[in-house]
């Protein structure tokens, strides 16, 4: 009975949207008349119970399938298709998310409490374009509810049912993979919410700096969780596949980065609307590319048409559904966009040099990224589609989007220094002489003790220097107690491109590998750490069994053990490689234990990967500054007087 509960309210779910849908479009349209007022007045009050009600109904739903996946009711397909009775409970749990059904609903649910969200605490918007960022909410919501119930049932039953699970993907049953699926999603979702504010907006021809501070939080909040689940993605990819590295350009990862992209270009935009009053047209854009973005991502993943670990490889007819419903929102987001484009105002000038105009270059230089890795993306499926095998890789994006990244480094470290609306090209060069000492000392110590450094590593190394001193100069001369939390936001999240930067950087200039056939007692030199292989042994854990090496570690005087494995599971029957990776300040020595040779040896990948952990440290200061500056914002905002105050700012 779970199960039908769960089905149940989802179907209830999906009237409520529509009803959701068709009471914002009649209550608007009925109050332009005095006749029909009272009435559309009546539909329009509907519009926030009804939008809360749905929200409960979703993660409902939810719950539903989570328990079912929590009791191995193998009566239910999804769970006999995913899980296992033998599993650790939170990979039980995690099934529940780990496949193309349960993560759609996932995606429905945080869209459906994102809805009831909207409805209970904003504020900000007047009552119309609130209503009619409701009624964008449920047109989405309405599609992913139709996507589920006709063509991804979650709680479809399977009569007889078996007497065991096929268990899930091993490579999926990791902690940081129990987290990262729904920590994308709601980055994902949170542009979906953008994209019904910038809907909302052009509807009642109410796109200022009101709606930029409505819509702020929420890219704010989906640009967080955007970067935690990119930079966690990063990292299990570095440990869990054991192929030593952490970013491959693959197409499911290129999926996540172009809405971050996307998002992070709507992020500047959308403050330069809401503090500065500019940039409306620019903004409403944004809104609806990164809601595309999450569109495209969700249907490469979904299509079947990727072969990748992240991708739910289904049959195609899944696919064309989520691209039906890719061309009807974007399609009608801008269709809307060019009939309503003339009664966007024009906002607040700026001169060339002014912080605004920083920001513009900041996006203009992003959104090249973003068409770069979209074009790079999609070719070869579009080549695939016409008879021809292609492929595009690393080699690629690193040579066509590794020096647009370096010239974005310049604008990031520019851009806090310049003053908003206009300032002096000569006080700027000022501004950012230190920034350019530091440059240019990295720069030439790099030349000295390591000449064979290539180009981009080199120029990345300097640049980081650069901008992590840019990063900190707006605080220079401040009262550090009395800095608003935002700035420090600011700060911090450029610091973490800095130290992300400087790891990536490091990391492709310094890294040192040896790939051998050891035998029991051979030592091996990798960096500064020495590695001897003692023997092997076999290990038996909670659902998988395996092949354990033990070696001894030898850095100065520092000892230490450490034990990769080759692990086998039975459901499904996989074998994975679980690496050891011992951490230092400078670095990490990164060792995989591979498949036995003749005489008994062992292959052995060892690498040493100097200041690699910047790159994933530098991704959590990325995230910790957003969430500074949101709530900051969220803070300020609640300041008695702050509109008043930000009226004259405006004015």
């Amino acid at each position: 009975m779970i199960a039908e509960a769960g089905l149940a309210a989802l179907w209830l779910a999906a009237a409520l949207a529509l009803l959701q849908l068709v009471a914002a479009t009649l209550g608007l349209r009925m109050t332009r008349t005095e006749a029909a007022r009272a009435g559309g007045a009546e539909l329009i009050g509907a519009v926030r119970p009804v939008a809360v009600v749905q929200g409960l109904l979703t993660a409902f739903a939810f719950g539903a399938l989570v328990l079912v996946f929590v009791r191995t009711d193998l009566s239910v397909l999804l769970v006999a298709q995913n899980s296992h009775s033998a599993k650790p409970m939170l990979y039980k749990v995690a099934a529940a998310w780990g496949n193309h059904e349960g993560s759609m609903l996932l995606w429905v649910t945080v869209l459906g409490l994102a809805g009831a969200a909207i409805a209970l605490l904003e504020k900000r918007l007047d009552s119309r374009t609130l209503v009619a960022t409701l009624g964008g909410q449920a047109a989405i919501a309405l599609g992913f509810f139709a996507f589920l119930l006709i063509a991804s049932n979650p709680f479809a039953r399977l009569d007889p049912a078996p007497a065991e699970g096929m268990g899930l993907n091993p490579l999926l049953q990791d902690p940081g993979l129990a987290f990262h699926p729904p920590t994308l999603y709601f980055g994902y979702v949170g542009l979906s919410v953008a994209f019904s504010f910038a809907i909302g907006a052009l509807v009642t021809r109410d796109v200022g700096p009101q709606f930029a501070r409505a819509m702020r939080p929420w890219v704010l909040g989906a640009w967080v969780f955007l970067t935690l689940g990119i930079t966690a993605g990063s990292y299990w990819a570095y440990y869990e596949l054991g192929w030593g590295g952490w970013w491959f350009w693959d197409p499911v990862e290129n999926a996540s980065l172009m809405p971050w992209l996307a998002a992070t270009a709507l992020l500047h935009s959308v403050t330069v609307l809401a503090t500065r009053d500019g940039l409306r047209a620019w903004t409403v854009m944004l809104a609806v590319v990164a809601f595309s973005m999450s569109m495209v991502g969700t249907f490469l993943v979904r299509s079947g048409i990727l072969t990748s670990v992240h991708a739910f490889a289904v049959d195609p007819s899944r696919g064309s559904f989520i691209l039906a419903l890719l061309v009807l929102y974007i399609g009608g987001a801008l269709t809307l966009f060019g009939l309503r484009i003339g009664t966007v105002r024009q906002g607040a000038t700026f001169e060339p040099i002014s912080r605004e105009a920083g920001l513009v270059l900041n996006n203009l230089l992003l959104s090249v990224i973003l068409g770069i890795v979209l074009i790079g993306t999609l070719y070869p499926l579009v080549a695939q589609a016409m008879d021809v095998q292609l492929s595009v890789g690393p080699p690629f994006f690193n040579k066509t989007v590794g020096p647009i990244a370096l010239l974005l480094v310049v604008a990031l470290a520019a851009g806090p220094l310049l003053r908003w609306r206009r300032d002096d090209a000569r006080a700027l060069g000022r501004r950012l002489l230190v920034p350019a000492m530091a440059t240019g000392v990295v720069l030439v110590a790099v030349l000295l003790l390591a000449p064979e450094t290539g180009v981009l590593s080199l120029l990345g190394l300097a640049l980081s220097a650069g901008l992590a001193v840019a990063s900190v100069a707006p605080l220079w001369g401040r009262n550090l107690r009395r800095t608003p939390l935002f700035t420090w936001g600011m700060v911090i999240a450029h610091l973490g491109v800095a130290v992300s930067l400087a790891g990536m950087a490091s990391e492709s200039a310094f890294t040192r590998e040896v790939l051998v056939a050891a035998g029991v007692g051979e030592t091996q030199q990798v960096g500064p750490y020495r590695v001897t292989l003692e023997g092997v042994r076999p290990v038996i854990g909670p659902n998988w069994t395996a092949i354990e090496g033990r070696m001894r570690v030898e850095r100065g005087t520092q000892r230490f053990w450490i034990a990769p494995q080759q692990r086998y599971f039975a459901a499904p029957p996989t074998e994975t490689s679980e690496a050891a990776i011992t951490s230092a300040l400078d670095g990490q020595l990164y060792v995989v234990l591979g498949q036995a040779s003749e005489g008994g040896r062992r292959q052995l990948r060892l690498w040493w990967k100097p200041l690699v952990t910047l790159i994933w440290l530098g991704g959590a200061l990325i995230a910790i500054g957003g969430l500074l500056s949101l709530v900051g914002r969220l803070w300020r905002e609640r300041r008695p007087g702050y509109r008043a105050r930000d009226a004259e700012v405006l004015a």
